[in-house]
C-alpha cells in the first residue's frame, strides 16, 4: 500500500462570501489549486453575491479566538492569510496570537471596503489594523484604496504604487504589495512590491471585458499558499501575479457572472517579465 502524501497547510482568517467568489470560499479554492491543505477561521458571515453585500454578522471574538487555536494545535499551518477581519475586537484576537514567537509568516489582505461600497471594516478598527496588525505582519497586499486608507493620501499613478509601497514599510516595517489593477489609462495591471532590500515591477495585460469578484482574496491566498510551500516571499509574490493573471484571463461564466478560474496552472501567457528596480 502506497503510504498517503503528506500535504502542507495554509490557514486563512476571513470572511464568507454566499456567493462564493470571495472570501473564506475563494482562499480555500487557491490553496487546494496549489496543493496546499486549507484550514479556516471565519470572522463574519456575510450575505453577498458578484451584485453587492446585503447583510453582514460578525462571528464573536471568543469564537474566532477557539476556531484559530484549534487549527493551530491540530496543523501547525506554514503561512497563514488574513482577509475581513471588521472590528477592532477581531483584529486583536489575531494580533494576540502572531505576537507569540515561532509563528507562521501571515499576510494580511487589508479588507476594507467592498467593490459595491459595503464597508467590511469598521472605520473605528483602521488604526487598530495599521498600528497592531501590520507590525506584526510578513506583507500587505492593499489595492488603490486601501491604501490609500492606510497612509492618508490618494494614489493616482504608477510613481504613487511605488510611493505607498516604499512609505508603509518604513511606517510600519512589512513588506507591502501595492495593487494598482484599479489606475486610470492603463494598459496593463501595475503592481509594485518593496521589502527593504528587493523592489519589484509586476504587470499583466488588463483582460478587457471581465468582471471578476474576489482577487485580492484569490491573489494573497496564493501568496500565503506559495510561502506553504516553501518558496521565498519575493518568490511567491512573483508566483501570485501569475495564478491571479491566468485565473482572471481563464475565468469562466456562472449564470451570467465572471467567476475566477483558480483551478488553472499558475503561469499565465502573456505575462510581461517582473522588474526588479532596487
Amino acid at each position: 500500500m502506497i503510504p498517503p502524501r503528506k500535504a502542507t497547510v495554509g490557514l486563512t482568517i476571513a470572511g464568507s462570501d454566499s456567493g462564493g467568489g470571495a472570501g473564506i470560499q475563494a482562499d480555500l479554492k487557491t490553496f487546494a489549486s496549489l496543493g496546499v491543505h486549507g484550514t479556516s477561521a471565519i470572522t463574519c458571515v456575510t450575505a453577498q453575491n458578484p451584485e453587492g453585500v446585503r447583510a453582514i454578522q460578525a462571528v464573536r471574538p471568543e469564537i474566532v479566538r477557539q476556531q484559530i487555536e484549534a487549527v493551530l494545535d491540530a496543523f501547525r499551518p506554514a503561512a497563514v492569510k488574513t482577509g475581513m477581519l471588521f472590528s477592532i475586537d477581531i483584529i486583536r484576537v489575531v494580533v494576540h496570537f502572531f505576537q507569540e514567537k515561532g509563528m507562521p509568516p501571515f499576510i494580511v489582505d487589508p479588507v476594507i471596503v467592498a467593490t459595491s461600497g459595503a464597508r467590511l471594516l469598521q472605520a473605528s478598527a483602521v488604526k487598530a489594523m495599521r498600528d497592531e496588525l501590520l507590525p506584526l505582519a510578513a506583507l500587505v497586499t492593499p489595492n488603490l484604496d486601501e491604501a490609500a486608507i492606510l497612509i492618508g493620501r490618494k494614489l493616482v499613478s504608477v510613481e504613487d504604487l511605488r510611493d505607498a509601497a516604499r512609505e508603509i514599510k518604513e511606517r510600519w516595517g512589512c513588506a507591502a504589495l501595492v495593487k494598482g489593477g484599479h489606475l486610470k489609462g492603463m494598459k496593463e495591471a501595475v503592481d509594485f512590491f518593496y521589502d527593504g532590500k528587493t523592489e519589484l515591477l509586476l504587470s499583466a495585460p488588463f483582460v478587457r471585458g471581465v468582471s471578476t469578484h474576489g482577487t485580492g482574496c484569490a491573489y494573497s491566498a496564493a501568496i500565503a499558499g506559495h510561502l506553504a510551500l516553501g518558496r521565498g516571499l519575493t518568490r511567491a509574490v512573483e508566483l501570485a501575479k501569475h495564478y491571479i493573471t491566468n485565473a482572471i484571463s481563464e475565468s469562466i461564466v456562472a449564470n451570467g457572472h465572471s467567476v475566477l478560474n483558480t483551478f488553472r496552472a499558475p503561469v499565465a501567457r502573456g505575462m510581461n517579465r517582473t522588474g526588479r528596480l532596487a
